[in-house]
């Protein structure tokens, strides 16, 4: 058998109390010969409002309706009281219900509807004397909004203080999930560089090699030809990866107020990236200004890096790729095609996961613009296709 806890047992007695108290306003208002009816929809309204199960709350039963219908029913009837010159009784039942409803304002809603649903509902509770006594300016109906207003400071008070609790607990718990990444993120440049430094160093003591003239006494054959570019290109990827490494974790640390934590890639450096893919070689076509946005010259910059990675990947036997970059009305359009037909050489390992166009996807969307990745039409071969905005239209993630 499950044991209630203090905070359940806490709760129960609340909603009991709350229960009691509203039962006692429609007892009285039944009792001195008034229609049970007013209090009975402002009462009935306000609890539905209090007591809704979050987990049951359909989803357009936002603080703010949840607040403001309550709190304009009560002040509906107490302008009708007053205008019609009727004595009705208001009893803490209501009271009550109405500072529930205030906490839960200034708790939950958003900024500026806080201030207005919270100012409705402490309106609704002072205009409550009116329908009994008609006017606010007697001594028992001052007396009265003087405890409603001390009791509308502590609620307001309890409720600011719980959603200032709120907003740290979030702050908190955003922080530890940047650090947790950014651990991850550390751990995987370790990792990573770790073994694109063997390739690294291993690489250049192959060029060595190569370039070591044999001795006679030594058993080492010159290299082919051809072998040194070669290397000298593995040499320059693997610089490259470890510098791009660094860079990346060091805008994710915030190293400094100088860093440079701008996207890294540009249209410039597309050439390079074309002039580094040898086999085959892209025919690159630039038609575009290089003052447009740094974010969409970075997706672009992807966009290109990710499709000759994937050629390589998947379609090692490509004999063309094309490449083209336009700018025109107000887009930026990034075409990478190629002829190969799957033909690849490389390892299962080394294939990737396919997350890399899912990431890229997630980049060019976030700036508002589209992908589309498929076969090429009437012909063999791939085709990526990114259209970005460039007019000031995109959006920032």
């Amino acid at each position: 058998m499950r044991t209630a806890s203090p905070r359940g047992c806490a709760r129960g007695a609340a909603v009991g109390v709350l229960l009691v108290l509203s039962v006692v306003d429609l007892e009285v208002a039944s009792e001195e010969g008034y229609s049970v009816w007013p209090p009975a929809a402002v009462l009935v309204t306000g609890l539905a409002a209090v007591l809704w199960p979050p987990h049951r709350r359909p989803a357009w039963l936002t603080p703010q309706r949840r607040t403001a219908v309550p709190a304009l029913l009560s002040v509906l009837y107490s302008v009708m009281t007053y205008v019609l010159d009727e004595e009705t009784p208001f009893g803490p039942g209501e009271a009550v219900v109405l500072l529930c409803l205030l906490h839960v304002a200034v708790r939950h809603c958003p900024p500026r509807w806080a201030v207005a649903c919270g100012a409705l509902n402490a309106g609704a509770l002072l205009l409550s004397p009116v329908r009994y006594f008609h006017t606010l300016w007697t001594v028992d109906a001052a007396a009265l909004d003087l405890a409603a207003v001390i009791l509308i400071g502590l609620t307001a008070g309890a409720a600011a203080y719980r959603r200032s609790l709120d907003y740290r607990r979030n702050v908190t718990i955003a922080d530890t999930r940047r650090e947790e990444r950014l651990a991850i993120a550390a751990d995987l440049h370790d990792f990573v560089a770790h073994h694109v430094t063997g390739i690294l160093v291993q690489t250049q003591m192959a060029r060595m090699m190569a370039t070591t003239a044999p001795t006679p006494t030594s058993t080492t054959t010159s290299m082919p030809p051809g072998l040194d570019p070669v290397l000298a290109g593995i040499e320059r990827a693997a610089t490259e990866a470890l510098a791009s490494m660094r860079r990346t974790v060091g805008v994710l640390r915030e190293a400094g107020p100088d860093a440079d934590r701008r996207p890294v890639g540009d249209l410039a450096g597309i050439a390079d990236l074309t002039e580094a893919f040898t086999t085959p070689s892209p025919t690159l076509t630039v038609d575009a200004p290089d003052d447009l946005p740094h974010e969409v010259q970075a997706a672009a910059f992807r966009v290109v890096q990710e499709s000759l990675t994937n050629v390589r990947r998947h379609a090692a036997d490509a004999t063309t790729v094309t490449v083209a970059v336009r700018h025109d009305a107000g887009r930026l359009d990034v075409t990478v095609t190629d002829d190969g037909r799957g033909g690849t050489q490389l390892p299962a390992e080394a294939h990737g996961g396919g997350f890399g166009l899912v990431g890229l996807t997630e980049r060019v969307t976030a700036l508002g613009g589209t992908l589309d990745t498929g076969p090429r039409p009437a012909s063999p071969g791939w085709r990526v296709r990114a259209s970005l905005p460039t007019n000031g239209r995109a959006r920032r993630g």
